[in-house]
């Protein structure tokens, strides 16, 4: 099972990605950059559930 931390990760990493996608397609560098670092923190607090999630699980 996930915790709120990995999930809220992967939801934004997910929007971040969209937000590039648009980015891209419109031509638009600040949306593109937007959601690259939208990425980043998603996939900085996802990383930090998984963690967190290795400590609870360790006897």
């Amino acid at each position: 099972m996930m915790n709120r931390d990995q999930m809220r990760g992967r939801i934004a990493e997910a929007k971040g990605k969209l937000k590039e996608m648009v980015g891209r397609i419109m031509g638009n560098r600040s949306t593109r950059m937007q959601g690259k670092v939208e990425q980043v923190i998603g996939k900085t607090q996802a990383s930090f559930g998984d963690a967190k999630e290795q400590l609870r699980k360790r006897p």
